[in-house]
C-alpha cells in the first residue's frame, strides 16, 4: 500500500487529514507534518523523511504539499532525494480523497488520479442573483 504524508504550513496538513478521516474513517499509513516559519530546516528535513519511511510498505510515498515553492515543499524536496518518493503539490481535499482511495495501486497511477481529480475539482460557482 501506498504511504502518503501530508507536509503543509502550521495545522493545515493535521486538519486536511482529520477531515479525511472523518469522512472515510481511520487512515493507516498517512501521517501529517507541520511546517512553522520558526522551525529548524534541517530538523524538519528529518522528521519529514523519517515520516515518509515510517508509512513507507513497500509500494512508496506521496508527500502532498500545500503551495509549490513553499517552505513545506522545497523542505519536502530535500527530505525526498532517495527512495521511491514522489511529491504533489497543490493540496486540496478531493485530491487526497483520491489518493486515499488509489493505495492500492501504483504510485504513478495513485499521483496521475490524484492531480487529475484536484484539478477537475477546481471550479467557480456563479453567485445566485
Amino acid at each position: 500500500m501506498i504511504g502518503i504524508v501530508v507536509v503543509a504550513n502550521g495545522n493545515i496538513g493535521q486538519e486536511y487529514l482529520a477531515n479525511l478521516e472523518q469522512m472515510r474513517g481511520e487512515q493507516a499509513g498517512i501521517v501529517a507534518v507541520s511546517v512553522e516559519s520558526d522551525h529548524d530546516r534541517k530538523k524538519k528535513t528529518e522528521e519529514i523523511c523519517s515520516a515518509a519511511k515510517e508509512v513507507d510498505a513497500g509500494d512508496g510515498v506521496i508527500v502532498v504539499t500545500d503551495l509549490i515553492g513553499s517552505s513545506p515543499t522545497n523542505i519536502s524536496v530535500e527530505a525526498c532525494m532517495s527512495g521511491r518518493y514522489e511529491i504533489l503539490s497543490g493540496l486540496n481535499m478531493p485530491m487526497l480523497i483520491a489518493l486515499s482511495q488509489a493505495r492500492s495501486g501504483s504510485i504513478e497511477s495513485a499521483t496521475q488520479r490524484a492531480v487529475e481529480v484536484g484539478r477537475k475539482c477546481i471550479l467557480c460557482v456563479p453567485a445566485k442573483a
